[in-house]
């Protein structure tokens, strides 16, 4: 068995995508190939086929080495919940809700159990293909360490270093980063690989063979800047807030924001344009405005009103078309109670009275994979990761119902839509990934605008595309012979 570790100079340097990159190749090669993050902290995250949570970015990466995304890939989540507090996620299930120095202090107890199932991982795959966090040079986080070079010393991985050129400074942080290493890292480090790279290569040739000789590590390659239809990092993303196509979807970007990899998939459709407001200067009029999750719905929604934002989505409620996604499904409804202080200690608070909803947080979280009906028995699918339980009133029809859980046959109802259709919430997330309620939801903003109906594209098979261009673009960049060598298979 083979591993290969990604590690980055900082966030945001494109791991995550190189990582997938190499998933694919390895993959396309016709080897069995896994990816690995051991602790990834994001508000970005997915359900399982068997109901169990892990961090995004290792889906798409699962997909690029084709498999089904399963926590073995990711066995620790954080998800951030205040600038110093998190809800900590292992294999799968909430572990506990911690405090960043709580953290930090239960870490190496997790040790034992990661190199197992590392261990077990190794039986399975030819290569295992890991992604660090961050840098590997946060040297006040080193004695503790488990994703980076504390894990790459736990199972013996050779590593890579990604430094981003995009940004500037590049070398510096090459540099910088193998500076801070022990000896015994430094001898880890099998390579480095310049990402975001724009201009002529030769150019930077000069530059490639100085650092070469300072670090005294050879560079396996330089990757283009690049612009493809898949997920980026946390991090990474930019939130568009130009209107630049004739359909105009507004998004609230909330402080807390969680889970928009809901929207990717409206990005396919050519004559849309999703835009991320903060402020009722960029609200505008737009075609439809989105609600998304959030990992605080009360703090989320207290910022709504004491910025003005709630006044202006009401005023807007009453001829525009308002969808919530979990969160801000939650904060359409009448009154969100949290008795057990899951969010706050606010023992209940009013919401914007949009739909006849109300709900109630409670201890334990509801993760499921769900496919459900909706109008005309067209389907949807996708998964609920929510703690709060909603409950109708008299002036809300159920929007979808839920026919399949986990797996498993069920008949129950989901999220709301009023009485004039035009304001709607759901628990479900990914519920644009399929093509069929994303059709429906743009035609109906077409029709609206007098525009032409469309037929929506299949996003799962674009994907699949866009991975394989994902994978020709890094392979003719990057000397992957020698990247085989590190890992002793050619």
């Amino acid at each position: 068995m083979a591993k290969i570790m990604i590690q980055g100079t900082a966030s945001s340097v494109g791991k995550s995508i190189l990582v997938a990159a190499l998933c694919r190749i390895f993959k396309q090669d016709g080897y069995s190939v896994c990816p690995y993050k051991s602790q990834n902290m994001s508000l970005n995250s997915y359900i399982t086929l068997d109901g169990k949570e892990m961090g995004r970015a290792q889906v798409l990466q699962a997909y690029a080495a084709g498999l089904e995304p399963q926590v073995y890939m990711n066995p620790i989540l954080l998800k951030p919940t205040t600038d110093k507090k998190c809800q900590v996620i292992v294999k799968g299930k909430v572990h506990c809700n911690s405090s960043a120095v709580e953290y930090h202090n239960m870490k190496l107890e997790f040790r034992d159990m990661l190199k197992k199932d590392f261990q077990d991982l190794e039986k399975k795959f030819d290569i295992i293909v890991m992604e660090g966090a961050g840098s590997p040079a946060e040297i006040n986080l080193r004695d503790r360490d488990i994703v980076n070079m504390g894990m790459a010393e736990l199972v013996d991985a050779p590593v890579l270093l990604v430094g981003d050129i995009d940004k500037g400074g590049v070398f510096a942080s090459l540099a910088g980063t193998m500076l801070l290493l022990s000896d015994d890292e430094k001898a880890r480090m099998k390579g480095t690989i310049i990402n975001k790279f724009r201009g002529d290569v030769n150019i930077l040739k000069p530059g490639l063979d100085m650092i070469e000789k300072i670090i005294q590590i050879s560079c396996l390659g330089v990757v283009p800047y690049f612009k493809l239809a898949l997920e980026d990092e946390d991090g990474a993303v930019e939130f568009n807030r130009k209107i630049n196509n004739k359909i105009d979807i507004a998004v609230i970007k909330l402080p807390h924001i969680s889970n928009f990899t809901d929207l990717d998939a409206l990005k396919i459709e050519e004559d849309v344009s999703l835009r991320f407001i903060t402020s009722n200067e960029e609200f505008k009029n737009p075609d439809m405005l989105i609600i998304p999750g959030s990992k605080n719905t009360i703090e989320d929604l207290m910022y709504l009103r004491n910025s003005g934002l709630e006044d202006t989505i009401k005023n807007y409620a009453g001829t525009g078309i308002v969808l919530g996604i979990c969160g801000g499904y939650q904060m359409l409804g009448n009154m969100i109670k949290d008795p057990y202080g899951v969010e706050t200690s606010l023992g209940e608070i009013e919401a914007m009275k949009l739909l006849d909803v109300n709900t109630a947080f409670e201890k334990e979280k509801t993760t499921t994979r769900v496919e459900a009906e909706f109008k005309e028995s067209s389907r949807v699918y996708g998964y609920e990761i929510h703690m709060g339980v909603s409950t109708y009133g008299e002036g809300t029809q159920p929007l979808f119902e839920i026919i399949s859980k986990n797996g498993e046959k069920v008949s129950y109802y989901d999220g709301a839509v009023n009485d004039k259709g035009n304001i709607m919430g759901t628990y479900i997330h990914g519920i644009f990934d399929g093509a069929a309620f994303r059709e429906y939801i743009v035609n109906k903003l077409r029709r609206k605008k007098g525009l032409e109906e469309r037929n929506s594209k299949i996003y799962e098979n674009l994907r699949e595309k866009e991975l394989d261009k994902l994978a020709d673009i890094v392979r003719q960049s990057i000397d992957i012979e020698n990247i085989y060598k590190i890992m002793r298979l050619k």
